[in-house]
């Protein structure tokens, strides 16, 4: 299968990510039921499954403020596999009262040490590993090792030898904390291994893993931390200035994300050599990405790091030809397996710069409704190189969408759908489905037509995100069944 074929028919997806997943301990994980929903895609017609980023998070969960941009999430990891290799007991595993983040740590502690008396960390597929990934993974488990050493402080209030990256203060803490940089390079080894065995699987059932790269990293990062240089950081590591949008359709006062800003100069003048290896990671996990916020690539919103909203920011010219350019001429096929995030304030300059390098776009029927008939995520508007949405993680769900519309607007949106009878959200379902946009992704929360309080995430808050679950029992056979014939009907069944 060709990582590049997800748009070479009409195909249907579903946008959940993986700690959404039932089962876990907290949270979903790579286990039997990422297995199972596979299966579930395939006997329902779809083929492609649409996650948010994988990389470790800090405490707030959010997928898109992580602690490094080429790092897998070890609470993503499945403990019963660790369990029938004999590196984890099982009444350890069992001894779960509140299925913390913490208990997963320490399981995953216990499985080092069953892994480390097994003999399997002087195997070669584990040294393999290590030296497959030495040009992001040594950097990130020393900073994991220190940043546990220090409480989870952020490495810019690191002592001035660490923070500076000093030879000698590295080499003291790689010799101090070696058992910790072990353990984390570890659990990389075992996420990375977990994940390529589920991604067998799903390929192998004729589903496409679909993924998701955040145009911006964390400041609190091993990338920032080991790459200070190709960041605009005053010298004791603080962002300059930060990244966010200006005032739009989530915000009245735009969003200021917080995230350092790219010396774009420098990574230019390198060849851009960490954004190469960070979409080779990216492309070695998944069969297509998406870029989140596609539009920073010809532009980006600067706001002064002091200013506590983005309304204080400007737009910024960024060098996006030029590392799309290097991008697809590390491929030797001259073609990514890109869609690109071109929601919000998109100029004639951002599509241009996407319809350069034919990479579709997005259409959010959520959207679709303000305005005119020139609306470009009406349905009549829609064209084939490009992926329709319901709504997206950062969108409520259809249902709760719909009842806070005026009665006005539900009017004008039955109208225009053409079916009054129909209830919400089938009715934008079907629109998805029928629209001609080659692929069509639904939101796990509108397959199961669940309304307020189900969203994923609401942007511009910091509370009470990322932590949506559905379970099995809310999955009817019936509704399977009838997915599978509507997709049927409008031709993107593929089996």
């Amino acid at each position: 299968m060709q990582a590049h074929s997800i748009l070479d028919r009409r195909r249907a997806g579903i946008l959940l990510h993986i700690t959404s997943l039932p089962g876990g301990f907290g949270n979903g994980d790579l286990g039997q039921d990422a297995y199972r929903f596979v299966d579930f895609l395939v006997s329902s017609g779809i083929s492609v499954w649409q996650t948010l980023p994988v990389n470790p998070t800090h405490s707030d969960g959010s997928p898109y403020q992580c602690l490094s941009a080429h790092a897998g999430n070890p609470l993503m990891i499945n403990l019963d596999w660790l369990v029938e290799r004999g590196w984890l007991n099982p009444q350890a595993r069992d001894r779960c009262e509140d299925a913390s983040p913490d208990y997963r740590t320490h399981c995953l502690g216990l499985a080092y040490a069953g892994f480390t008396q097994s003999g399997a960390v002087n195997s070669s597929e584990y040294r393999d590993f290590i030296h497959r990934h030495q040009a992001w993974l040594g950097d990130f488990s020393l900073f994991m090792a220190i940043r546990g050493e220090l409480g989870g402080l952020g490495w810019q209030d690191w002592p001035a030898g660490l923070r500076d990256r000093q030879v000698s203060a590295l080499s003291a803490a790689r010799k101090r904390l070696a058992p910790r940089v072990e353990q984390v390079n570890f659990e990389q080894f075992v996420f990375f291994h977990q994940w390529h065995a589920l991604r067998a699987y799903a390929n192998g059932r004729g589903v496409l893993l679909f993924g998701d790269i955040p145009i911006f990293v964390a400041g609190d990062s091993a990338d920032v931390w080991a790459r200070q240089a190709d960041f605009d950081l005053t010298p004791e590591g603080q962002p300059r200035v930060v990244a966010g949008v200006p005032p739009d359709y989530f915000s009245s006062t735009g969003q200021r994300w917080g995230n350092p800003h790219y010396r774009w100069d420098r990574m230019q003048a390198n060849g851009f050599e960490w954004w190469l290896e960070r979409f080779r990671g990216q492309l070695s996990l998944y069969d297509w990405v998406r870029i989140d916020h596609f539009r920073g690539f010809e532009a980006f919103w600067e706001i002064p790091a002091e200013s506590a909203t983005a309304m204080e920011g400007h737009w910024v010219k960024a060098p996006g030809e030029a590392l799309l350019s290097t991008l697809f001429n590390s491929v030797e096929s001259g073609r990514l397996p890109l869609i690109a995030e071109n929601l919000g304030i998109i100029t004639p300059e951002v599509e241009d710069l996407r319809e350069r390098f034919n990479i579709p776009g997005m259409l959010i029927l959520q959207f679709a409704f303000d305005g005119g008939p020139d609306n470009p995520y009406l349905p009549h508007n829609h064209t084939p190189n490009n992926v329709v949405y319901t709504g997206t993680h950062d969108n409520d769900t259809t249902v709760s969408w719909f009842e806070e519309q005026s009665p006005e607007q539900r009017m004008h949106v039955y109208r225009y759908l053409g079916n009054p009878a129909a209830r919400m959200p089938d009715a934008l379902i079907q629109s998805a489905l029928a629209s001609v946009a080659k692929l069509a992704i639904l939101p796990m929360q509108d397959l199961l037509a669940l309304g307020k309080g189900h969203r994923m995430n609401t942007p511009g808050t910091t509370e009470g995100n990322w932590r949506w679950r559905f379970s099995w029992d809310q999955i009817a056979e019936s509704s399977t069944s009838q997915l599978a014939e509507s997709i049927r009907l409008y031709g993107r069944y593929p089996y």
